[in-house]
């Protein structure tokens, strides 16, 4: 190869590195997007958009402000002589709520229906639901519990990885042939082939699924299957159905700007949703890191509500 070539090809990369420093994107050692670093999720966005705002997709700038005051009001600390609503296991000392919509101002996570939230259960879906709330709510053993009552997995480790009220972040490292998501809540991490391997084979399964991703421009796709009955998607289907479901996950993760994160996703199970639905996340760089998450000490909740099933058979 003669200089003139390798200057080209030097002048021409420097024109790419330069291009994304002023859109004000990192770029790894490899040129692809640096997507490395902790981000977080919390918003005061929905997940599912307000009845009320009926079709009403995004707030203008005065709206948001508004709603992210109301949002700030809803989160405080009741007095201490206020009636109490329901048991509570947290009070806001404990909470991480997001403060700020997310960065497009949509009114809920859920793009798509254009109604703004998840779509109803198949039929045979709400059955399962039915009758594994109900398995649960009469567990003699802790292995008939959620994946969350027995500190395994939770529901934002995903995919979807989907905003809770504490612990909503993500420590993403990057390499040329790897993306991988530590999530903060429980100890999970997610795995994220880049190098063109396919999906494991279908008999193999795992509670957040098979991820392979891909480079789509300055965006990495991420396709997701093979999903094990006891984990699957959360949310609004109650997760753990304990039947074979079909899940299929696309993530896609885009800088926005260098603090700035959109996350977009889609959700096809046809054994469960009615039809297939999508929603978007902004996360924010946080400049702390993640620490440990010990879910499992001084988890009393799983052996004291195995005690009030017994209580309850007894009684």
């Amino acid at each position: 190869m003669n200089r003139r070539l390798l200057a080209l090809i030097a002048m021409l990369s420097a024109v790419q590195v330069v291009s994304a420093v002023r859109a004000g994107q990192r770029t790894s050692r490899s040129g692809r997007p640096d997507l490395e670093g902790v981000w977080n999720s919390a918003t005061a966005t929905p997940l599912e958009r307000p009845r009320e705002l009926g079709t009403k997709a995004f707030f203008t700038p005065e709206e948001a402000s508004a709603w992210e005051r109301q949002a700030a009001k809803n989160n405080e600390e009741p007095p201490a002589d206020a009636p109490r609503r329901g048991t509570g296991t947290y009070n806001t000392f404990f909470r991480e709520f997001g403060t700020r919509i997310v960065a497009t101002r949509r009114t809920s996570l859920i793009t798509e229906p254009a109604d703004g939230r998840i779509p109803a259960l198949t039929p045979a879906a709400a059955e399962a639901r039915r009758q594994r709330i109900q398995w649960q709510n009469q567990a003699r053993d802790p292995e008939d519990m959620g994946l969350q009552d027995r500190c395994l997995a939770f529901a934002t480790a995903g995919p979807p990885m989907l905003p809770y009220s504490y612990n909503s972040n993500y420590q993403i490292v990057q390499t040329q042939d790897a993306v991988v998501i530590h999530i903060e809540m429980i100890h999970d991490a997610r795995i994220i082939h880049l190098d063109g391997r396919p999906h494991r084979p279908p008999a193999l399964r795992r509670w957040m699924g098979d991820s392979v991703g891909r480079w789509e421009g300055a965006t990495l796709v991420v396709d997701t299957t093979n999903f094990n009955d006891a984990g699957g998607l959360y949310g609004e289907a109650g997760g753990n159905f304990g039947w074979d479901n079909e899940l299929h996950v696309i993530e896609r993760f885009t800088l926005l700007d260098s603090n700035t994160l959109s996350y977009q996703f889609e959700i096809d199970d046809r054994t469960a949703f009615v039809q297939p639905w999508k929603g978007e996340v902004t996360m924010s760089r946080a400049s702390g890191r993640i620490f440990e998450y010990a879910c499992h000490e001084a988890n009393y909740s799983l052996p004291s509500m195995l005690k009030a099933n017994r209580t309850a058979e007894r009684d």
